[in-house]
């Protein structure tokens, strides 16, 4: 009896194994919604590549760049329903999932990208991360893209020129107070809708960073860009708690490590496409740029910085404080 049941334990350990072996490939559909040659693009890209070079058979990545499959507005949703299993959404994206994410969007709160990464990777960061496990999503790292810059029908040199423009945002509250501050008026669009927006003249400006206002030729119907700095635009890596837990033993260890990876090469792009891309528009001379001096740049700050106030109950004064203390290295 004891053989009998060996003999069946092993025919089955066997059994298993063959099945394994004929299953189909576990497939990860990688959605987002800006260019192939962005931060995000080439990191999805990377991402693909390190999965068919490590997992061939295993795993296959198939990536869909400009909102092909979803915009960021309904991409959370398809991956709750198992549509998708990998986005990068920009943080403002997932306030309706914790509310705290809007931090990232405070005008004026970082000084820095090292600032923006030491908050990240800081305890603040990583708990904000841990906290949409709650909301069936998997919070796998922060991926950046950089600050923001703003462009207009006109020169915008002091908050008073901002006055009566209409500017399109993301779907953030933050962000709306932010245009009110300078009596601009805030419209929320899609990211795909933006450069059409612009040419047609139906909105006077935009919020972006240089990668996508070069990625997406916004300078080309942007006469000018203010170099303002004036908030950060990062994106947050997800997949939905469902399908990474589903992920076998033998092979999530490898797909995270692969993802980040692939999320440490996109910051690094990113870093270097900023400059590079804003010199690119520098040289298309489309679009001028408008340099702003410290007192300029200090009347925006002075504008924008009660929008901090108004959310600061929202948010919680603990974690506006540990955002301003990574401006300080600490």
């Amino acid at each position: 009896m004891k053989l009998l049941k060996t003999i069946a334990a092993s025919v089955s350990i066997t059994l298993a194994c063959v099945a394994s072996a004929l299953a189909a490939p576990i497939e990860i559909k990688f959605s987002h919604v800006v260019a192939e040659n962005t931060p995000k693009g080439k990191m999805a890209t990377k991402f693909k590549e390190l999965i068919e070079e490590r997992l061939q058979g295993k795993v296959t990545v198939k990536v869909f760049p400009n909102a092909q499959l979803f915009g960021d507005d309904k991409v959370l949703e398809a991956m709750l329903l198992g549509d998708v299993q990998l986005a990068a959404p920009a943080l403002s994206k997932i306030k309706k999932y914790n509310k705290q994410v809007q931090v990232f969007d405070l005008p004026f709160l970082f000084d820095n990208m090292a600032a923006v990464d030491r908050f990240q990777q800081g305890s603040e960061g990583k708990k904000l991360l841990k906290s949409l496990e709650k909301r069936g999503l998997v919070g796998l790292g922060y991926l950046h893209n950089g600050f923001k810059q703003l462009s207009a029908s006109s020169p915008l040199k002091t908050p008073t020129d901002a006055k009566g423009k209409k500017f399109r945002i993301m779907a953030s509250d933050v962000l709306v107070e932010q245009f009110k501050a300078v009596s601009a008026n805030p419209v929320k669009k899609p990211f795909a809708e933006v450069f059409t927006l612009l040419q047609t003249k139906a909105i006077d400006g935009q919020e972006n960073t240089w990668s996508n206002m070069y990625s997406k030729k916004f300078y080309e119907v942007q006469p000018y860009i203010t170099e303002s700095n004036h908030g950060v635009l990062d994106y947050v890596v997800l997949s939905s708690k469902e399908f990474w837990s589903s992920l076998p033993t033998d092979i999530r260890p490898a797909v995270e490590k692969a993802l980040q990876e692939a999320i440490t090469y996109g910051n690094q792009v990113a870093l270097a496409k900023d400059q590079e891309d804003k010199q690119a528009i520098i040289d298309s001379k489309r679009s001028q740029i408008v340099s702003l001096t410290p007192e300029e740049r200090q009347q925006w700050v002075e504008t924008m910085k009660p929008v901090w106030k108004k959310f600061e109950a929202e948010l919680g004064k603990e974690l506006i404080h540990a955002a301003l203390a990574a401006n300080k290295g600490k």
